[in-house]
């Protein structure tokens, strides 16, 4: 890459734009987890599907509205190398007790891109 006097740096192209992966992204199935009407309970167990390594970012105000038409608090973006194949029904970041549930998804050239929003009073 060519610096303000004209020499190459040292720095390539990719080091300089380089996607740090340093959140851990659980993936969980609560697919065998059943509400039992006679006990008014839920019962069965979730499941970790998938672990990943991501960059996460908050989706700003303005990206928020382009997006939803409002603004959106708790919406991470989540990158991937590799797209989760299993069935999930929520993650977490970094073993936090918050829970983020699928909004979208894109796959462009390169790793997969997850937009989540905090699951707000869902009591599965």
């Amino acid at each position: 890459m060519l610096n303000r006097w004209g020499t190459f740096s040292s720095l390539t192209l990719t080091e300089v734009i380089a996607v740090r992966f340093n959140h851990e992204v659980k993936f969980y199935n609560t697919s065998k987890r059943r509400y039992n009407p006679k006990t008014s309970q839920y019962e069965g167990g979730e499941e970790m599907v998938a672990d990943r390594m991501a960059d996460i970012t908050d989706v700003g105000t303005t990206r928020s509205v382009q997006l939803f038409g409002s603004i959106v608090q708790g919406v991470r973006e989540l990158r991937l190398v590799e797209p989760v194949d299993s069935v999930w029904a929520y993650l977490t970041i970094d073993d936090q007790p918050t829970k983020y549930r699928m909004r979208t998804t894109t796959t462009p050239l390169k790793n997969v891109s997850l937009l989540v929003g905090e699951d707000v009073g869902k009591n599965d």
